[in-house]
């Protein structure tokens, strides 16, 4: 299997774990606060990334400069903020109009691919981007025409997705991928600690019937090992196969996996313009995968000695 193919697969698993995830994430901040249970989960996950980096591949560690810090820091500061203004915009918004407008990171990465990286992305990726956008407007039925302070902080978490799956795909060829992993889950663990410290009522997080409460303690270890730890060791190792703008599509398949583990787990119901919506960004992510067509120019041969 080719490796962009096998990256993609890769990615696509990783998008499925954090779909059905999504339900899980949602039952635990009844309980535990959003930042608090971000920093915890982000901490349990950098803890086991550095076990797994001293026991496997501490070679890595001799290759630690500060350039790869700064990057580590970097990208981990834009997956931080992201959480961040989702959070505070599903304070103001629905979560339909969340889904949607952070969705609309499929869109801002070919964007900031082409002013940032220089990178210009292919006729069927455009397409395949305009088909997922529309299937994410179905999918949500999202009413743009009533836009309030909350869509602005979901805008904002879209820009700072869309950073980090670009300067993922920038740093993840130059630095070794565990170790560059290591480094930006400890940052958004320290940052979402200290947001908790700010924001929050974080004495709830040292409470042991919070902590282990079923709902809380089942988030925690699911969120912690999959949806962070291996999926985003998962995420630095592969997309430096693929394009930032393939990675886009399929993470937007992220709200079709919740709608579907929503749907067997909490007995929710899609309507007819939810399903189409999903139909229509599982086209996208399939019209991305397709090969361009190749136009070869027949150039007439000189005559031999002319």
């Amino acid at each position: 299997m080719k490796k962009p193919l096998f990256a993609d697969l890769s990615l696509l698993l990783v998008t499925m774990i954090w779909g059905m995830t999504f339900v899980l994430v949602q039952n635990a901040i009844d309980f535990l606060e959003p930042f608090a249970f971000n920093g915890i989960r982000f901490f349990i996950a950098a803890v086991l990334l550095i076990f797994a980096l001293i026991l496997f591949e501490r070679k890595q560690l001799k290759q630690i400069n500060i350039k790869l810090i700064i990057s580590g820091v970097f990208i981990g500061f834009w997956l931080y903020l992201g959480y961040v203004t989702q959070t505070i915009g599903l304070l103001y918004t629905t979560s339909s109009k969340a889904g949607f407008i952070t969705g609309l990171s499929v869109v801002l990465v070919p964007l900031f691919s082409m002013f940032l990286m220089k990178q210009i992305p292919g006729k069927n990726a455009i397409f395949g981007v305009f088909t997922a956008t529309v299937g994410l407007f179905l999918l949500t039925l999202t009413d743009i025409s009533a836009l309030n302070i909350g869509d602005g902080f979901v805008f904002v978490c879209a820009i700072s997705f869309a950073m980090h799956i670009i300067l993922t795909g920038k740093f993840s060829s130059r630095y070794p991928t565990l170790l560059l992993t290591v480094i930006q889950i400890s940052t958004v663990a320290n940052l979402s600690t200290i947001s908790s410290f700010i924001f929050e009522d974080w004495r709830k997080s040292f409470r042991t019937d919070i902590l282990l409460s079923q709902d809380v303690l089942i988030a925690l270890v699911i969120t912690s090992i999959f949806a962070t730890a291996i999926a985003f060791f998962i995420q630095t190792n592969f997309q430096k196969y693929t394009s930032a703008t393939r990675v886009a599509l399929i993470f937007a398949m992220e709200p079709v996996f919740a709608a579907i583990t929503g749907y067997f787990w909490a007995q929710e119901r899609l309507s007819s313009s939810a399903l189409i919506g999903c139909i229509l960004i599982f086209m996208g992510m399939i019209f991305a995968e397709l090969p361009a067509k190749k136009i070869f120019i027949l150039r007439k041969n000189k005559s031999i000695g002319s």
